[in-house]
């Protein structure tokens, strides 16, 4: 099994940074990929960027720029860095980890963690 813990999330002024941060555990071989998907309020879950095992990244079109995801092997960890920051990235973001072919459930999501943007 794989669990995921997020960490990082919280308020911040419009035009400032966050970093989110996603610890990965138990079984870190079967991952393939990880990322995260954010859910503003009253809207659905959108993808906001994955990286695979091997670093390639993969962004929403329109967070390009202004969020950046890096993996630390090492730490079993993925981050989310987030500059630019404007209200409509309020949202609560879920880390999550996609497993290799064979290993189930093949999704693991994290808790959330709230990300709030004041004007």
């Amino acid at each position: 099994q794989v669990q995921l813990v997020e960490s990082g999330g919280g308020l911040v002024q419009a035009g400032g940074s966050l970093r989110l941060s996603c610890a990965a555990s138990g079984s870190i071989f079967s991952i393939n990929a990880m990322g995260w998907y954010r859910q503003p309020p009253g809207k659905q879950r959108e993808l906001v960027a994955s990286i695979t095992s091997g670093g390639s990244t993969n962004y929403a079109d329109s967070l390009k720029g202004r969020f950046t995801i890096a993996r630390d092997n090492a730490k079993n960890t993925v981050y989310l860095q987030m500059s630019s920051l404007i209200p409509e990235d309020t949202a609560v973001y879920y880390c999550y980890a996609n497993r290799r072919p064979g290993y189930y459930p093949n999704i693991v999501w994290g808790q959330g963690t709230q990300v709030t943007v004041s004007t």
